[in-house]
């Protein structure tokens, strides 16, 4: 009995550890789509964490033709776990607009990955006693797109 615990343990481990290596890591590059069908794409994310990318809005509050928008943001470079924090900043072409979004990347029980994210868009004002309406804040949960390869 003595010389089988060895082997049980060995054959415990092996199959056990299959399940706490086989976590979803979430992947901020990519295509996605969010709640209100907007697009975007975001590049590769580098060593510092920085990213670039575009985005293209399904919905304004102008009456100007929506543009493909330019994206810049970083990744928290320190979170181990999978499910790193991001912010992005979206320049809008078309609008007199800039948008801040925070959020992070979650893997869910299913293994999908989610990005839930709130944001802050300012808008230009005529003059300061307009400056009240200037900002809007919501959120956004993005889902990943399916690859163009496949």
């Amino acid at each position: 009995m003595v010389q089988a615990t060895p082997f049980l343990l060995m054959l415990s481990l092996a199959l056990v550890a299959p399940g706490f290596s086989a976590r979803k890591q979430c992947v901020l590059s990519g295509r996605w789509v969010n709640d209100l069908g907007s697009n975007m794409t975001i590049g590769a994310v580098n060593g510092k964490g920085e990213f670039t990318g575009s985005y293209h809005t399904a919905v304004t509050a102008t009456s100007n033709e929506i543009q493909l928008s330019p994206l810049q943001g970083s990744q928290h470079r320190t979170n181990n776990k999978g499910q790193p924090t991001f912010g992005f900043t979206v320049n809008w072409s078309f609008s007199d607009s800039i948008t801040v979004f925070t959020g992070q990347c979650f893997v869910d029980e299913n293994g999908k990955e989610v990005l839930k994210t709130m944001w802050l868009l300012r808008s230009r004002v005529d003059n300061i006693n307009d400056d009240w309406k200037a900002t809007r804040v919501g959120i956004n949960i993005f889902t990943r797109l399916p690859s163009q390869k496949e």
